[in-house]
């Protein structure tokens, strides 16, 4: 901890009694004081606030720099209107994912990229190499950035974001919040409605508080933001994602635009486009799928997946944890597409045990983004 980076809101955390870990290199609150379930539940009742300003925030600009970025991402980004965004997956040469981000239009000739903290530095470096010289990357070190989730997370800004309501699910907005200059976008990695609110760092500390003392917000930390993410059927890179992964194994198909798609106008132009092509055509031989677990016991990454029949290895578990809202262990993992059917029961190796469990279909809890 000694050598982890510290965000605008360290020292909130700690007025708040937040247990601190090193995450991605930053000192980051993984809980408080009421523990790790009721931040979940209270985020899926009321709203919770989520320190994620070790995410990297860029800003992409120049003549041609749409079309520049069409050929790193897979995404229709030429018909995006300015201010709204879309999810996308950074991919390598054989089209396996490098990180997933979120891409928002700022202008004709700029975009708005968040993406992970983990992964930013190589982000970068790989966006610089492949990048037109004219092409410029400004790294927002000096930007914090907040995440209200929840359904009353509208309630709490209603009255400092003017017809809040034509604002809706990613979508983004140059305002102010509580006198401060923001960007915020009508986005998250919860499942709820909510925001992501992007702040100078030296007002960072003071826009957390005036958020905070609403009585609908509580300082959630990183162990219920994984829970919630989970139950909501979102990966997490570097765990149910990576370079192992094309977007078409990881079931993200969605994630490439159709116009960007085999016999489509805009198909390919894209790094490994001809391999995920070919596996949107052909398939693949495993599946992520998600998996409801007897017991309480969560299985935890790498925990193996059993045919009950065979007793042979079918897949592993990429992530797990357990449910707050279902009250039992759930888990997301790839396995062959033979038992990938919802419903099909498995056994999941845990703690030397093998425990009942059934193919579940994503998400476990029904998303509830705002889309007017």
């Amino acid at each position: 901890m000694s050598d982890s980076l510290q965000t605008p809101l360290y020292d909130l955390h700690l007025e708040h009694g937040a247990r601190m870990v090193d995450f991605a290199g930053y000192a980051m609150p993984v809980q408080y004081q009421d523990g790790i379930i009721k931040e979940h539940l209270h985020t899926r009742a009321n709203a919770g606030l989520f320190d994620v300003s070790h995410m990297g925030q860029l800003i992409i600009s120049g003549t041609g720099v749409t079309q520049a970025l069409e050929q790193l991402i897979p995404i229709e980004l030429e018909s995006l209107k300015d201010n709204h965004q879309r999810y996308g997956l950074l991919l390598s040469e054989h089209g396996t994912i490098l990180d997933d981000l979120i891409v928002t239009r700022k202008t004709a000739d700029s975009f708005f990229v968040v993406v992970n903290a983990a992964c930013k530095e190589n982000d970068i470096e790989h966006l610089r190499q492949h990048l037109p010289d004219v092409i410029k990357i400004e790294y927002l070190q000096d930007q914090a950035l907040l995440a209200l989730q929840g359904p009353q997370a509208h309630t709490v800004l209603q009255d400092q974001l003017e017809d809040l309501e034509s604002l809706t699910f990613m979508q983004g907005r140059e305002c102010t919040v509580f006198g401060l200059p923001c960007y915020v976008t009508r986005s998250g990695y919860t499942g709820e409605d909510g925001f992501e609110i992007s702040v100078t760092a030296e007002h960072a500390a003071e826009l957390a508080k005036h958020l905070l003392a609403h009585p609908e917000v509580k300082p959630v930390g990183l162990g219920a933001r994984d829970s919630l993410r989970l139950e909501a059927g979102l990966c997490l890179y570097g765990h149910d994602m990576d370079t192992s992964k094309t977007p078409i194994e990881a079931g993200l198909l969605w994630s490439i635009s159709k116009s960007r798609r085999p016999d489509n106008n805009k198909a390919g132009g894209y790094p490994g486009a001809d391999i995920i092509a070919g596996q949107i055509e052909s398939g693949v031989d495993s599946k992520r799928v998600g998996l409801l677990i007897e017991g309480r016991a969560p299985a935890r990454e790498g925990a193996e997946v059993i045919d009950p029949a065979s007793d042979k290895v079918i897949g592993v578990i990429t992530s797990g944890s357990f449910s707050p809202c279902l009250e039992q262990p759930i888990a997301m993992g790839y396995i062959d597409q033979s038992f990938a059917k919802a419903g099909t029961v498995v056994e999941i190796a845990v703690r030397k045990k093998k425990i009942p469990a059934v193919i579940h279909q994503l998400p476990f809890v029904k998303q509830t983004y705002y889309r007017g």
